[in-house]
């Protein structure tokens, strides 16, 4: 990830507008491919309409995120609610796995199983084109953001949604993506059992329609995780840092530097700092403001900077040898 893009979060208002399209397409889409499943006995219909309502809760689940992390700090979250939209977002991957995947598994098997009657396909395939559009449109939303972002932060779209912080964004794309694709699984079991007579097709669709969320579920969750337990700056933004604080007069050395990202647009730096031997209490003060005010310019989600006067190694020599043993 560039310096840029780590330190200039998406937009709040524009995640949540792409989160609320998002979800409101998917319930609308639940409903109409629940009632096309009951009517043609598909499996893999049934399997979609829990997909679109796993995907609905999950929307849900990021809205809350969104609203939540964004409450600014006080007495007893002196660093903000920054890291409790990646919990929120956790849960809805947990939500994805449990109320898609499972259940399009669980019914899959149960068709190659057991077998199906089939029913008259064609209101299946009116819902499944409605659908199409309608998750079309909601990926088309997120994958402007997309482009957007990665577009002014000079990175490559896949690069910018492999890296972002900004996990509702990421579940969007990820979700509608995995939706579409289920959506053409869905079709082709239908079509499959139309042409052979079988419900072993649609039996299929399903159960590749589960392992999509599968995989869907699995890489939010660590996705997610990761922010959770700290996830540092990339090498690139670090080295930039480094040289921030280095160009700062009476700043001789960093000892050592932890960055850590809180939210997509939260970015905590703490370093211990070698400053110059001779510098005054006065000097020093003023280093670490400017230093301070340089990291906020160049990465403008910079909220806290922490700097620790610690001696270098020379001055610890030192008085080492002036104290003796």
């Amino acid at each position: 990830m560039s310096d840029a893009e780590a330190s200039s979060g998406t937009d709040g208002g524009e995640s949540t507008f792409t989160v609320i399209v998002a979800a409101v397409a998917n319930l609308g889409i639940a409903v109409a491919k629940a009632v096309a499943g009951l009517i043609s006995g598909s499996s893999a219909m049934l399997s979609e309409a829990a997909h679109s309502v796993a995907d609905t809760v999950t929307e849900v689940m990021l809205l809350a995120a969104l609203k939540r992390s964004g409450k600014p700090a006080d007495e007893d979250h002196p660093l903000g609610h920054g890291p409790e939209r990646y919990i929120w977002a956790m849960l809805a991957s947990i939500a994805t796995f449990v109320g898609g995947a499972v259940f399009s598994l669980y019914d899959g098997v149960h068709t190659l199983v057991e077998g199906e009657e089939l029913g008259d396909p064609l209101v299946s395939y009116l819902v499944l084109a409605v659908a199409f559009l309608l998750e079309g449109y909601s990926l088309r939303t997120g994958v402007k953001q997309v482009r957007r972002e990665a577009s002014r932060l000079r990175v490559p779209d896949t690069y910018y949604l492999r890296h972002t912080p900004d996990t509702a964004v990421k579940a969007v794309v990820m979700e509608d993506s995995a939706a579409l694709i289920g959506l053409l699984l869905a079709a082709g079991g239908l079509l499959g059992g139309q042409l052979s007579g079988s419900g072993v097709w649609d039996g299929i669709a399903s159960c590749l329609i589960g392992l999509l969320l599968v995989y869907v579920a699995w890489v939010l969750g660590r996705t997610n995780a990761q922010l959770l337990i700290g996830r540092p700056l990339p090498p690139a933004m670090r080295a930039g840092v480094r040289e921030e604080l280095l160009s700062v007069p009476h700043i001789v050395d960093v000892l050592e530097l932890t960055t850590l990202i809180q939210g997509p647009s939260e970015i905590l730096i703490a370093a211990k700092i070698d400053f110059r031997d001779m510098a005054t209490a006065a000097e020093v003060e003023w280093a670490c403001e400017e230093a301070e005010a340089q990291l906020r310019e160049r990465f403008p989600s910079v909220r806290r900077v922490y700097l620790d006067p610690t001696p270098g190694r020379a001055q610890r020599v030192r008085r080492q040898w002036d104290t003796g043993p």
